[in-house]
């Protein structure tokens, strides 16, 4: 394909005085987008988590810009840095050492200081591990219907952890989290231990890259899942489904609430709770609960 068929993105719109925010791929050099290399080419300076890794990827592209790091020990300082070259009718990309910034990546930081500054922040979209994870999930992410909570790195401490099991074993949407190879055996047995033996999990390793791996089990399934492993070295994602109500168990309260403020316009207190107590199976006293409790958020609009 000639060049001249991407001439499209010349006329894209590249204020002065913005920082972009540019997602660089999570493995295979192939996923950086024709957009971010239209971007990087274009901006007076990049700003990098580690200029020594993003320097191959740079390179490999033919772009050739001021770079100066800025990481989570220096964030604070550097977007002042930052601001100072957008304030001089500048534009400055940001990127991170794989995928989006912001996303378990510094970067929220310097959104932060630079919108409260007064200026423009412009994502230019790409690569991601949560949303390439996602589309290949299948059966684990239908309980859920496609909602899920994203909960970052896995934690270190005893704690936090036991927090969040409780909080994935509860919860109706799916949860998504990243761990490292060091942890990833502790972790899913974990899972394997807290979650119900049908639970789903998605096992994703090393996505995009070479050696890409991705695994539906049961959390029964794990402990000879990891026994058979051939390796469990590069970087995890893991997806837990989300919790399935039993037939006899009542809606949560938040899709309660839902049914209560749609019906509100149309109907006072007790018709709703009528409706929800005969539709839903819930007892009159707590469906005219939630009728008032949707009728005081109307009152409180």
């Amino acid at each position: 394909m000639e060049l001249s068929s991407f001439d499209f993105l010349k006329q894209q719109d590249l204020p002065a005085g913005a920082l972009y925010m540019v997602a660089t791929p999570i493995g295979n050099m192939g996923d950086i987008t024709l957009r971010a290399l239209h971007v990087l080419n274009s901006v007076d300076g990049i700003a990098c988590e580690d200029t020594r890794h993003s320097a191959p990827l740079l390179q490999h592209f033919g772009i050739h810009k001021k770079c100066v790091a800025l990481h989570e020990h220096n964030e604070i300082a550097g977007a002042q840095n930052i601001i100072q070259h957008l304030s001089q009718n500048e534009r400055w990309a940001y990127i991170s050492d794989a995928g989006t910034p912001g996303v378990s990546d510094p970067g929220a930081r310097l959104v932060n200081a630079v919108q409260k500054a007064g200026f423009r922040i412009i994502p230019i979209p790409g690569a991601s591990a949560v949303s390439s994870a996602v589309s290949a999930s299948g059966s684990v992410m239908l309980p859920s219907e496609g909602r899920f909570q994203f909960l970052g790195f896995w934690p270190n401490k005893v704690k936090e952890r036991s927090t969040l099991i409780q909080d994935i074993r509860s919860n109706s949407k799916a949860s998504i989290f990243f761990e490292s190879p060091h942890q990833i055996r502790e972790t899913l047995m974990m899972m394997n231990k807290e979650l119900e033996p049908d639970r789903q999990v998605l096992v994703g390793r090393e996505l995009t890259k070479k050696f890409e791996q991705l695994v539906t089990l049961t959390a029964a399934d794990i402990p000879v899942w990891l026994e058979q492993a051939e390796s469990l070295k590069g970087e995890f994602i893991v997806l837990v489904a989300g919790r399935q109500a039993n037939a006899d168990e009542a809606p949560e309260r938040s899709a309660l609430l839902l049914w209560a403020n749609a019906l509100s316009p149309y109907l006072g207190s007790k018709e709703i709770a009528a409706v929800l107590a005969q539709t839903l199976g819930l007892s009159k006293k707590e469906a005219y609960q939630v009728a008032l409790d949707a009728k005081g958020q109307d009152d409180g609009q």
